[in-house]
């Protein structure tokens, strides 16, 4: 039996990487990355003023077939607004901030990145 490696995912580290950075230049702080629970995982969670956001970032090199946002289904919002739940059980200091969730959605070469930012993408 072969063995499967895994998937490389810098593709999916530098497109983070692009939306830190543009989320910093509008102003959001970065609080963390790559939070995990065993509800999922969320790639960015930040402050903007007083409103916790936590952020999906989606990229695709094309879009032919299917758009960026067209990739967050009912399941993975879900999963999303549950791990963004627990994030702030453990960590109350932010328990009673609001909450936004948004997605980032980054599309063409990562050199030359179109970034779309959707705030409010889906509610809890």
């Amino acid at each position: 039996m072969i063995k499967k490696s895994k998937p490389d995912n810098t593709a999916g580290k530098i497109a983070e990487d692009i939306a830190a950075n543009y989320l910093a230049k509008q102003g959001l702080a970065l609080i963390t990355r790559n939070f995990h629970s065993r509800f999922g995982e969320i790639d960015l969670i930040a402050l903007q003023q007083q409103i916790l956001v936590f952020i999906e970032v989606r990229y695709r090199k094309d879009e032919r077939y299917l758009a960026v946002v067209e990739t967050i289904d009912a399941h993975k919002c879900r999963k999303l607004i549950a791990t963004s739940e627990y994030y702030r059980v453990k960590h109350k200091s932010y328990q009673d901030y609001q909450c936004r969730y948004d997605v980032i959605a980054i599309t063409g070469e990562l050199d030359k990145p179109v970034i779309e930012w959707i705030k409010n993408a889906f509610q809890a």
